[in-house]
């Protein structure tokens, strides 16, 4: 019966602890005093904002550039690079999905059409 009962007090005491005063490693900001905004508002400012082409009219002529390099060499990570041995002996589990068209193409889009 002793066992028992010290037992349960031990748990108990488990339960209750107290936390020592600390310096906290994360602040988040007070975000009470900012408004929520409202999403159908948002959407419809963004809506707003985006140029209408219509069907008609020819696309605009844009030339698109590459980003950006950054600036200096490219050097490459430290370490071994893969083989094709490394590659092909690979577990299932641990190899890329492959990827359908149409998810790739959602990607590239950057989300829903």
């Amino acid at each position: 019966m002793g066992s028992k009962v010290s037992g349960k007090m031990a748990a108990a005491s488990r339960v209750v602890q107290v936390v020592r005063p600390h310096a906290p490693l994360i602040k988040f900001p007070d975000r009470k005093g900012i408004p929520r905004p409202n999403v159908q508002e948002a959407l419809k400012v963004i809506a707003a904002s985006i140029p209408q082409i219509s069907p008609s009219a020819p696309p605009p002529a844009t030339s698109i550039s590459p980003p950006p390099r950054p600036p200096g060499p490219v050097t490459q990570l430290p370490g071994t690079p893969d083989s094709i041995a490394v590659v092909r002996d690979l577990p299932q589990r641990y190899r890329r999905r492959t990827l359908a068209l149409e998810e790739m193409d959602y990607i590239q889009r950057g989300g829903p059409e």
